[in-house]
């Protein structure tokens, strides 16, 4: 489980197809600290097992259903990736619960400067997923915590920071980009409970 603050930027060192997967190299720093072979490690909100660890980097296999899901297989080497390692029991949840299960991939279309350091993002969401976004609610986009500021239609409007914008790979983002978003799982629970009283009657 992680709370969608990322600790660093990583960059893709090497994608390479093999089979229906991938594999994935990505250089690091701070995730690398304790980072060990079969532990979790969260690539642009995604969570990936790393099964080699060496001196500045790691790598994790790709499966064919995170290939389908995510954007990380639409990845080259220099692209900037969010990193962010599990959340411990003792640390403190400052964004909110997020599982590293992409829930599907939106379109940017648009990052547009706000003054002093303030952006805009604006992303449309697959239709799928509206059911479970709300204004003012959490989702990640990329791994990074968010706040929903704006819903108009499928498009949502985020407010993003100087800090934010500085410490993740957003600043690489273009209209057009793929982001992966994962929505918020208490209300993705909530649903499925209602749709169940729905169908079935339950009380």
């Amino acid at each position: 489980m992680f709370t969608g603050i990322v600790e660093e930027a990583g960059e893709v060192l090497d994608l390479s197809p093999h089979g229906a997967g991938a594999g994935l190299v990505v250089g690091a720093g701070k995730v690398l600290r304790d980072l060990e072979v079969g532990a979790s490690v969260a690539v642009n909100g995604c969570c990936l097992t790393a099964v080699r660890v060496v001196r500045g980097s790691f790598a994790a296999d790709l499966s064919p259903e995170t290939l389908d899901r995510t954007n990380l297989g639409g990845l080259r080497p220099g692209a900037a990736v969010n990193l962010e390692r599990p959340l411990l029991p003792t640390d403190r949840l400052g964004g909110h619960f997020v599982l590293g299960h992409v829930d599907g991939k939106g379109t940017v279309e648009a990052l547009e400067p706000l003054g002093d350091g303030n952006w805009w993002l604006s992303v449309r969401a697959p239709r799928e997923l509206l059911k479970f976004l709300v204004y003012k609610g959490s989702i990640a986009v990329d791994g990074i915590s968010l706040t929903i500021a704006s819903l108009n239609g499928p498009t949502i409007g985020i407010a993003v920071i100087p800090h934010t914008y500085e410490v993740t790979a957003l600043s690489s983002v273009r209209a057009g980009s793929e982001v992966n978003i994962e929505c918020d799982m208490l209300a993705k629970h909530v649903h499925r409970l209602l749709e169940g009283i729905g169908t079935d009657g339950l009380k």
